[in-house]
């Protein structure tokens, strides 16, 4: 006891810790490492609550290149409410996100006002989480959704919930077709790019999605008169 009492007041005494906890949470915002983040977080209850405050802070949050699961992905994404960008890609280590957690996210503050989502690879999730989180998702300008096992229910459901968006990553969804691609044109008026490598459609969907809109990109550029009709 007299121990932890003893350790208690040296924290006390440390340079840092006589910081204003406003500036303390501003130097944790800083840190871009998750791996930094847990460190900081351990060691004492101050640290843990500055680094939960500067999570609030945040406007951009990536979990690329991490190992996290649908419960410790949410309980960051609670905390960050000013959010802006989210990338939850799979990754080399693989970020083992389900539909639960689509689900559990779409309750966060932040997520109606994204600008950016990133979902690729998540081969875990499927139309249901999708629609649960997109409905939410308003201000989205730019989706990757790529190399996940989607169908038009997913765009249906962006067509309808996302006016804002300019850029759509479709890369590898074979499950797609064109009403998918029909809808999510004709209501996404401000779209200006979609990325469409590998996807199972034909030349004419592409061509009557040009007719729609003249000044849309289809990515890769230069794949358009290669795409064998299928």
């Amino acid at each position: 006891m007299m121990r932890k009492k003893v350790e208690e007041v040296d924290d006390q005494n440390r340079p840092i810790d006589r910081l204003p906890f406003d500036l303390l949470a501003h130097i944790f915002a800083l840190l871009t490492c998750f791996k930094d983040l847990a460190q900081t977080s351990a060691v004492c209850r101050k640290w843990r609550q500055g680094v939960k405050e500067s999570l609030g802070r945040r406007e951009r949050l990536s979990f690329s290149g991490w190992k996290v699961d649908d419960d410790s992905t949410t309980r960051l994404v609670l905390h960050a409410y000013s959010l802006k960008e989210l990338d939850i890609s799979r990754s080399r280590w693989g970020c083992q996100i389900t539909d639960r957690g689509l689900y559990q996210l779409s309750t966060a503050k932040c997520i109606s006002n994204l600008s950016s989502l990133s979902l690729w690879g998540t081969t875990g999730i499927t139309d249901i989480g999708v629609v649960q989180l997109i409905s939410r998702a308003n201000s989205l300008q730019h989706l990757n959704i790529g190399g996940t096992f989607i169908t038009d229910t997913s765009l249906f459901a962006i067509a309808g919930s996302c006016p804002h968006l300019k850029t759509i990553v479709l890369w590898g969804c074979r499950h797609v077709t064109e009403n998918g691609l029909l809808a999510l044109v004709n209501k996404c008026r401000k779209l200006e790019s979609i990325n469409a490598w590998g996807m199972r459609v034909t030349v004419d969907c592409f061509i009557g999605l040009l007719t729609i809109s003249p000044a849309l990109q289809i990515e890769p550029k230069g794949m358009l008169p290669n795409i064998a009709v299928f």
